[in-house]
């Protein structure tokens, strides 16, 4: 029988009452797996009822309690991390020990959770006038929500609810239709670690649930991490229902090599960043620029490495790269190469006619690698996602810097090179929030925040760490006099008062 996910709404599985379903594909074989139920508005309301009836008690709690229960989820986290990893590579596609790294980077988070209290520490400043002190806290803003893409499904949820929890809000989770089941195992775990019901909910669904979130009077806030279409969309929407947004959107991540880097460690990084879960990161590297007179030493050696990657199902040991979450995605990112060589592209190599034996019927697409690539190609202009790496060429340090910063993405970028001095150049004048000095893939650990630059990022915080921390609860500041017995009355004054 096909498996059903269904919603988990204070503290128990919930069928779908709408009807409504969506499949879930194993993308290796092609096969319908699972059904999803998808919500209507009356059971996104629910949820939301749910999270605002729990709030009242939780968003009173003892950072102790917090903490406590935090603690005990991460400890059967990392005891269920293979069971999670084995949801996501048959919903997802990508490899089990990439499956174990996405877990892995995810807990990092549910520690910064567990050590919440250092963050919410207040301020207090004593007699700052007369007998007066001023105290500044911070408190939790109430039902907040997050909507999260396919391509991360246990990470990229972990990036938002232990921070939002631990500072005692109640939380919504809309995760991607197209493979839930990773968010019911971490509802199932919670609940496990005493998590009380209606703090964590999730509802699955398409634009209807989406739409309600945006628009629903209880829900404060909103993350989301998607293409930048979406998170425009998302961020103008909940702000003029009046909620605070975090909206991450799409990438063109570029890599800088300089004529004085390790070639063989650019390329290793290259193959790496570019074609790890087949491209399907918003961090992956999609655009390689060589300066100078190395470019054809560089393509060379990326795609001596490129052409040895073991394509295969996520679950077998021996696969270092997966199939594509679906075959419409898939049947896309093949059409960015098939018209690569009309746009002025050297093709070095085409994927698009790539199967896996026995698997015939899978999501599957090969490694492609671009070579002297204008910048008007559909094939630099458009967040891909997939395996497909472009490669432009420049003279200068100067003309590289200057197309990195003309893209309209910011998210992350990276430079290889020897030279210290170019290293902090190009970190203070590129324009994009995560920067990689000979790191490919520089997503920051869980006490540093996550977040790019233009259509990458639509609000004012970024994702996790401090940002993280402000974001899921506003500022309160307190002033307090108590005066002295033996004081005269300080009688009537309409002056505006001044701290004396």
């Amino acid at each position: 029988m096909t498996k059903i996910v269904n919603h988990w709404i204070g503290g128990k599985t919930v069928e779908g009452a709408s009807g409504t379903h969506g499949p879930v594909t194993n993308p290796a074989t092609g096969e319908v797996t699972t059904k999803v139920a998808f919500a209507s508005v009356d059971e996104v309301d629910a949820a939301v009822a749910a999270a605002k009836e729990a709030y009242v008690t939780w968003g009173q709690s003892s950072l102790a309690q917090r903490t406590s229960i935090l603690f005990k989820f991460r400890a059967l986290l990392d005891a269920n991390r293979d069971a999670i990893a084995e949801l996501i590579t048959a919903e997802h596609g990508k490899v089990h020990g990439d499956a174990l790294g996405e877990v892995a980077r995810g807990l990092e988070i549910v520690d910064l959770a567990c050590g919440i209290n250092v963050q919410l520490k207040g301020e207090l400043s004593t007699q700052v006038a007369s007998r007066v002190d001023v105290s500044s806290i911070r408190q939790p803003l109430g039902v907040v929500a997050g909507i999260t893409p396919f391509n991360f499904p246990a990470m990229v949820p972990m990036w938002m609810f232990p921070i939002a929890i631990a500072c005692g809000n109640t939380f919504v989770l809309k995760p991607s239709e197209k493979d839930p089941s990773a968010s019911l195992k971490i509802a199932e775990l919670l609940s496990e670690a005493g998590l009380p019901d209606g703090v964590f909910n999730v509802v699955h669904g398409d634009k209807v649930a989406v739409d309600r979130l945006l628009e629903h009077p209880d829900v404060k806030a909103v993350s989301f991490v998607g293409s930048t279409p979406i998170a425009r969309y998302i961020h103008t929407t909940a702000s003029a229902n009046g909620k605070r947004v975090q909206a991450l959107g799409g990438a063109k991540n570029h890599m800088l090599v300089l004529p004085d880097a390790d070639l063989d460690a650019a390329a290793d990084a290259a193959v790496s960043a570019a074609y790890g879960s087949a491209g399907e990161r918003c961090m992956a590297i999609s655009a390689v620029v060589a300066v100078g007179s190395i470019g054809d030493e560089l393509v060379e050696k990326i795609r001596e490495r490129a052409e040895k990657i073991k394509i295969g199902p996520g679950d077998d040991p021996t696969s270092e790269m997966g199939p594509l979450i679906t075959k419409v995605h898939r049947d896309k990112v093949a059409t960015y190469v098939e018209g690569a060589a009309a746009e002025g592209c050297e093709v070095i190599l085409d994927g698009t006619g790539h199967t896996v034996e026995g698997f015939e019927d899978g999501h599957w697409i090969g490694i492609s690698l671009l070579d002297k690539v204008p910048t008007s190609a559909k094939a630099y202009q458009d967040e891909i996602f997939g395996p497909v790496l472009t490669v432009l060429r420049t003279g200068t340090y100067e003309e590289a810097l200057d197309l990195i910063n003309a893209s309209p993405f910011g998210n992350g970028t990276a430079i290889f090179t020897r030279d210290g001095g170019a290293a902090r150049r190009f970190q203070l004048e590129v324009e994009a929030g995560m920067v990689g000095v000979n790191v490919p893939i520089p997503v920051p650990v869980g006490y540093h925040s996550f977040g790019g630059w233009k259509d990458s990022l639509f609000g004012d915080h970024h994702i996790y760490g401090n940002d993280g921390t402000h974001f899921y609860t506003r500022g309160k500041v307190v002033t307090t006099r108590w005066p002295d017995p033996a004081d005269a009355p300080a009688g009537v004054d309409l002056g505006f008062p001044r701290n004396h």
